[in-house]
């Protein structure tokens, strides 16, 4: 019950991303660009709770992205999914108990996820290949998801404590004796 709250939950974090990055950032942009905080919030819950949700909850918000917003559909799933994969992954390897660390691997996950995004456009769209406009892109993205970690770090180690306590307690049957 608890953990299928805890996921109503994302998706209400999720919907309210959708209109901060839909509304509010149009407003406060860095030379067009806006940050991706589905990128930060998938990452979030990759790192917290593991690959297996990290990449099916990404999957699925992508799917809805791609379903809104997207030209094709799939491209934001795929991206969003590797992100959740590489979270879970990365959970692993680093503590998150640090703001640079998770700001570098917020980082990492943006420029990757990006390049990703931009070669699946060229291979899929048939989309022009601008290098330039693309680093430029990555950058500047990359600079501002670090930016809003820096900020947000507090309230999204506290939630992710919190979850990663939920989804990972210990089954005991000693309550059963």
């Amino acid at each position: 019950m608890k953990r299928t709250l805890v996921i109503i939950v994302f998706f209400i974090i999720s919907l309210f991303a959708y209109f901060l990055q839909s509304n509010f950032f149009n407003w406060y942009n860095i030379a067009g660009i806006q940050p991706n905080l589905f990128i930060i919030l998938i990452l979030t819950i990759g790192l917290y709770l593991g690959e297996k949700y990290g990449f099916s909850l990404g999957i699925i918000l992508g799917l809805l992205l791609d379903l809104f917003i997207g030209k094709r559909i799939g491209l934001n799933a795929i991206m969003l999914g590797i992100a959740g994969l590489i979270g879970g992954i990365l959970d692993r390897s680093f503590s998150k108990e640090s703001r640079i660390t998770f700001m570098i691997m917020t980082i990492a996950v943006t420029v990757l996820c990006e390049v990703i995004n931009f070669t699946l456009q060229i291979i899929l769209l048939g989309a022009e290949p601008v290098f330039m406009q693309c680093m430029k892109i990555i950058m500047i993205e990359s600079i501002y998801n670090a930016i809003l970690i820096i900020i947000l770090y507090p309230l999204i180690q506290k939630m992710g404590n919190k979850t990663e306590e939920i989804f990972r307690e210990k089954k005991s049957l000693m309550k059963y004796y």
